[in-house]
């Protein structure tokens, strides 16, 4: 009391429980235990109590059904904590802060969770055994009796929506029922009929192994060592020899932690392991994994190959039922290989644009997070494996990557049709099809980046030999629209990775879900950590953050132009990095009166309303040949009302809702616009009365070149058609090409010179001869003018995420 009392103002405590219930040192653990729906903290005035104090502060938080020690904390208890603390302090200081007697009435005090007392009672319900479970996660464990030894749980949850108790039964006496091992993990029983899930298992011996292989016996496809390995095992063994010197010598049977290792050797194993391995770095799980020295190298040299398989990752999860199945959402940022929740744990809803509802809260990204994720970019980019591995092996992590993102397509499909209202049969298609075949090409290539010898002025009586080499440029932030969330992921995101950089990228925050559900699939594919971060968040914070830091050597943006000339100058001013700018269209269609008119009204009706309208090269304003407008425009109208608007989930859907309620307003607004200047409204114009962002499908005839219409793109389902003079080949090229947009243009004639004539005058990246929105994975894709600068996909997209260096021997 003496120390407690010295300060003038006395001492005051921090402690992780809303007193006075869970009094003593493991109150965060028995929070948990009981199922407490709310925890948090308090500071009080110390007593010689110590936690019976008066209070001064408290602050609660919710305690979500599957909350671990290491969650609560990381979420509420250590950023509001510290807060706290300043509040107390201040209140202090000021003269202000309360004393208010602690009350004895649901007061309570448990001892310290000790191994001895942590064995399961599994005369309860699951959520009780569940509890049990994760009040003891990580230390001390709890723990029951089966097979004859000792086991104890960890990473246990609730959440086991899809999951059938089909595999192999695991006796356990006294337990309701047997446990069940599954592809999954381990599913518990309590006496309520409920089941948990159990995804980590502890053995008698100290070895942590997967719940899901606690039947399996040793694995049978050991490798087979090359000589340089062997090099590596052998300097590994002397690092055991090190650790263990009560050891006479080490076999590939001598056990890390029967031979006497305690957690600080887990530590200082970890240490040798990346200084003998050109920096891998390993996990501290992983040593309890494969604690016998012969499995201990066999998984280190899984790693240095890039074979680890699925890595371990906790993953909070969003589950919905919908579309037949249950997808699973990660909803956190992803940085450095985890998901973590953002600084002060900030969050914001997404929304579902087909009925206006929140799908979840994700977590929305700050300055300090956009610093986390570029410090683990550069340092897995400078130090980690992925700079150290062949770029054949880079490639085949890409292969397995996008092999992962076709065995969950239909999952990534329903999350993009939930989160940006894509028709999922064209989702399936293009948002998630497309994107797969991007990564598929890219992963061909990185084995094909080489440079080349160049002859120079020979220095005589010497000789020079000069060659080039493309090397990747380091970190790179990429901000994505939210047209095709997955898809311009997948187009920048694959070359840079093909490329050997690293990479931070920004979803846009209305259709954050795909990006996190790719970041999932990264970790299944062994991509490195830190080689793909992900924040969601606002491109004013994020973006501009991204486009600042000096440590991000190029960015890559797709997006309106207004934003891009802002970006390109913030990337001039913060440190000269690299970019490129996919950015706004107008693109022309040029209908003649001797094209295919059955083909010219199914691809312009294509090039207009596909993906509703939300299409960067979607034909801003048809160009008509006066002597079939009246016709074509008919047909056009009679299109049009064939579609579908409604659900993007039912296959018969062919137009979905808009991507969010901001986009609706501005379609809306345009429209009027183009009213109010004299053009004819022929249909559609109008917010479609349903619940959600649906708009009317849109024609507009008798455009003239000066009014809005004309000039500015919508971004929606909007036809914008305006006549030509029969035969006026250069009049309407000249009005084609009077804008400062050059990102796509077509054509539709059958005369092969005329075509090849205005193919050769239209000013824009890309040109469709009779055909629209036909983009393939190897044709290089960008804009000119105030479209940007820069090429995705094709072999043109991997030079945007090089730099080449010449170097000059002199012989």
């Amino acid at each position: 009391m003496e120390v407690i009392n010295a300060p003038r103002h006395g001492s005051i405590i921090y402690h992780p429980s809303l007193l006075p219930r869970h009094r003593g040192a493991s109150a965060i653990n028995w929070t948990l235990i009981h199922g407490d729906k709310k925890g948090g903290f308090t500071i009080f005035w110390a007593d010689d109590g110590l936690d019976t104090g008066d209070l001064l502060l408290q602050k609660e938080c919710e305690v979500l059904p599957d909350d671990t020690v290491s969650t609560l904390y990381n979420r509420f208890l250590f950023p509001e904590g510290v807060k706290g603390m300043v509040q107390a302090v201040r209140l202090i200081a000021q003269g202000k802060a309360p004393r208010h007697p602690q009350p004895e009435e649901g007061a309570t005090y448990e001892g310290i969770q000790k191994k001895e007392t942590a064995k399961i009672n599994w005369a309860q319900s699951a959520e009780d055994i569940h509890n049990w479970i994760r009040g003891n996660d990580k230390v001390p464990g709890a723990w029951t009796e089966a097979c004859g030894q000792k086991l104890t749980f960890f990473n246990s949850t609730l959440n086991t929506a899809g999951l059938m108790p089909e595999g192999d039964a695991l006796p356990i006496p006294e337990a309701h029922r047997p446990g069940v091992v599954t592809k999954a993990g381990l599913i518990l029983f309590g006496n309520d009929d409920r089941m948990l899930l159990v995804k980590n298992i502890q053995l008698e011996d100290g070895k942590m192994i997967p719940a899901a292989n606690f039947f399996r016996g040793a694995d049978s496809s050991a490798l087979e060592l090359t000589e340089a390995e062997q090099a590596t095992a052998e300097a590994v063994r002397s690092a055991w020899k090190r650790i263990l010197p009560n050891v006479p010598e080490v076999e590939d049977a001598t056990d890390f932690f029967k031979s006497g290792a305690a957690s600080v050797d887990v530590v200082r194993l970890v240490e040798e392991v990346k200084e003998l391995c050109g920096g891998l770095e390993l996990e501290n799980e992983d040593i309890y994994m494969a604690t016998a020295f012969g499995d201990f190298i066999q998984l280190l040299v899984r790693r240095l190959r890039g074979e680890d398989g699925e890595s371990e990752c906790v993953i909070d999860h969003v589950e919905k039922s919908v579309n037949k199945m249950t997808v699973q959402m990660p909803h956190q940022l992803f940085i450095g290989g985890a998901f973590v929740d953002a600084e002060g744990a900030k969050t914001y809803d997404t929304i579902n644009p087909t009925d206006g509802s929140v799908i979840c809260q994700v977590s929305l990204a700050q300055v300090s997070d956009v610093d986390k994720a570029v410090a683990a970019a550069k340092d897995a980019f400078e130090n980690g494996q992925w700079g150290k591995i062949s770029a054949r092996d880079r490639g085949r992590l890409l292969y397995r990557l996008a092999d992962l993102m076709e065995q969950h397509q239909e999952e990534l499909a329903t999350i993009e049709a939930l989160d940006a209202g894509a028709v999922y049969t064209l989702a399936l298609k293009t948002h998630v099809g497309m994107s797969i075949q991007t990564f598929r090409y890219f992963a061909g290539w990185c084995d094909k980046i080489q440079g080349s010898t160049i002859p120079i002025n020979q220095a005589r009586p010497n000789r020079n030999l000069t060659l080039t080499r493309k090397e990747p440029i380091g970190v790179c932030g990429i901000v994505i629209p939210w047209n095709y969330p997955l898809m311009m992921l997948a187009w920048k995101t694959a070359a840079c990775l093909a490329a050997g950089n690293t990479v931070v990228i920004k979803p846009a925050q209305v259709t954050p879900l795909t990006a996190l559900k790719f970041a999932e699939l990264t970790l299944k594919a062994g991509i490195p950590k830190g080689v793909v971060n992900i924040l969601p968040g606002s491109g004013s914070l994020v973006g501009q953050r991204l486009s600042d830091h000096p440590d991000v050597r190029k960015i890559g943006f797709t997006g309106s132009t207004e934003v891009g000339k802002h970006i390109m100058k913030s990337c001039a001013l913060s440190n000269v990095k690299k970019v490129s700018l996919e950015l706004g269209g107008k693109s022309p269609l040029l209908i003649f009166a001797d094209c295919d008119l059955n083909k010219a009204v199914q691809m312009g009706v294509s090039s207009v309303f596909f993906n509703k309208g939300e299409n960067c090269i979607a034909a801003g304003r048809l160009f008509v040949e006066d002597s079939i407008h009246d016709q074509f425009v008919q047909r056009v109208v009679e299109e049009v009302r064939k579609m579908k608007i409604g659900n993007p989930l039912d296959r018969d859907t062919n137009h979905g809702p808009q991507n969010h309620q901001a986009h609706l307003r501005k379609l809306l607004e345009y429209c009027q616009r183009g009213v109010t200047e004299g053009a004819t409204l022929v249909c559609g114009g109008k917010q479609v009365p349903r619940p959600g962002f649906f708009f009317e499908p849109t024609v507009f005839t008798d455009v003239e070149d000066h009014m809005f219409i004309a000039k500015e793109e919508s971004f929606g389902p909007v036809m914008i058609i305006s006549r030509f003079a029969n035969g006026d080949i250069d009049g309407v090229l000249s009005r084609a090409n009077a804008t400062e947009f050059g990102l796509a243009s077509g054509v539709f004639t059958r005369d092969l010179s005329k075509a090849l004539y205005i193919s050769d005058k239209l000013d824009a990246g890309t040109v469709f001869v009779n055909t629209y929105n036909k983009t393939d994975v190897a044709a290089p894709f960008g804009g000119f003018k105030q479209s940007g600068f820069g090429k995705d996909l094709g072999e043109a997209a991997l030079n945007e995420y090089l730099r080449i260096k010449t170097v000059t021997f002199e012989y």
